[in-house]
């Protein structure tokens, strides 16, 4: 009897599963695995389903135990956003970390000015200029995390999902 899942989507998975885990633990501000977790998913699953349900689900379960907030909608939104990318673009690479990271920003940002700030141009301009130092940890967190999930499932790939 097969399984439900190929070795390689296991293999996925796990990434993802240590991701979430590591969205828990303790880490500098907005240093997280989540837009890498979520463009990583978008490039390598094969069935684009998986790619949006499985990183959602485990943002799910990493929200049970960090707690759901107002801007938790819009976090969501942007996990999304960034897993069409990673479907989209077929690659992990500079542009589409780059482009995730920017578009994860003015996604919860503007959640976070919605819901935090006057909404008027000056509330705008100040929601979005006090998000800059966090934008950086986000950058951060995006271009390691990404490197780390992509090297480590190329070597993965190349070590035990490869068949000769």
């Amino acid at each position: 009897m097969d399984s439900v899942f190929s070795k390689k989507q296991i293999v996925i998975i796990s990434f993802i599963l240590v991701a979430a885990i590591l969205r828990v633990l303790p880490h500098f501000p907005n240093v997280t695995p989540i837009t890498a977790m979520a463009l990583f998913s978008g490039v390598y699953f094969t069935q684009k389903k998986y790619a949006f349900i499985i990183p959602l689900l485990a943002m799910f379960l990493s929200d049970l135990f960090l707690g759901f907030s107002f801007i938790s909608f819009f976090v969501y939104a942007a996990f999304i956003l960034v897993g069409y990318i990673g479907v989209a673009s077929k690659k992990m690479n500079i542009k589409t970390i780059l482009l995730s990271s920017i578009s994860f920003f003015v996604i919860t940002n503007f959640g976070v000015w919605l819901i935090g700030y006057p909404n008027t141009l000056n509330g705008f301009i100040e929601c979005y200029t006090l998000a800059l130092p966090f934008f950086r940890n986000s950058l951060i967190g995006d271009f390691v995390f990404s490197g780390i999930m992509y090297y480590g499932f190329e070597f993965v790939s190349n070590k035990y999902l490869r068949t000769a």
